[in-house]
């Protein structure tokens, strides 16, 4: 079933459950979802849409950060919510230990690469994780990189 399909059929059941927090946070994906959508001029395929998604996510994280320097805690409490109920639409996020064990592979795969060769390195292991079915954060990836790089 294509994720928007998927998001519409929680919506309903969102509704029926009279779930509020639930129901807006899943209108705001369709709506999301739905202008991507406009602005293709075509239906999305699966991955476009986690992209949608991640995009979201990246936001609502950007927006924890600032209300927690804020002091408005209520509001980064309401994000994180928001941030859990859309990580449920996407594959599991790899972590810190998968996204180390990767990058190795993928160095050790290129050979001997310097700091120069960190974009394609990159490349390399972002590709690897989306081929595995699971979803990296380019921030943990990129500094997992450096590391790696600048350890040799």
């Amino acid at each position: 079933m294509p994720l928007i399909d998927q998001i519409q059929k929680d919506i309903v059941t969102a509704m029926k459950a009279r779930e509020e927090h639930r129901l807006s946070t899943l209108r705001m994906v369709k709506t999301a979802l739905k202008n991507r959508e406009i602005d293709k001029m075509a239906p999305l395929d699966d991955k476009e849409s986690q992209q949608v998604l991640s995009t979201r996510i990246k936001q609502r994280k950007d927006s924890v950060e600032q209300f927690t320097k804020g002091g408005r805690q209520e509001l980064a409490d309401k994000e994180d919510a928001e941030i859990v109920l859309i990580e449920s639409y996407l594959p599991k996020a790899a972590g810190e230990a998968e996204i180390v064990a990767g990058v190795k592979a993928v160095i050790a795969e290129m050979g001997s690469p310097t700091m120069k060769d960190m974009g394609t390195v990159m490349k390399n292991a972002m590709a690897k994780f989306a081929a595995e079915g699971m979803r990296a954060d380019g921030k943990v990836v990129s500094e997992t990189v450096k590391k790696a790089l600048a350890g040799k």
